[in-house]
């Protein structure tokens, strides 16, 4: 192998392996995303059962003042 050839074989090496470790500290952040979108969805769902929770527990109290008259 000529050492061009070798030249050009490494510095498409070094290019792949710069690529890779790009690609590694996307995939870092798109996975702290992923983390941070899943946990304010939890939150969401919760605070979303408790407001369910209340309106029922209106309508309930509603249901039985409508009764009482």
């Amino acid at each position: 192998m000529e050492d061009v050839d070798l030249h050009a074989l490494t510095t498409k090496l070094d290019q792949l392996i710069q690529r890779v470790e790009q690609l590694k500290a996307q995939n870092r952040v798109f996975l702290a995303n992923e983390k941070a979108w899943r946990e304010e969805r939890a939150h969401l769902i919760e605070k979303n059962e408790m407001a369910r929770h209340k309106v029922e527990s209106m309508i309930s109290r509603l249901k039985a003042l409508e009764q009482d008259s």
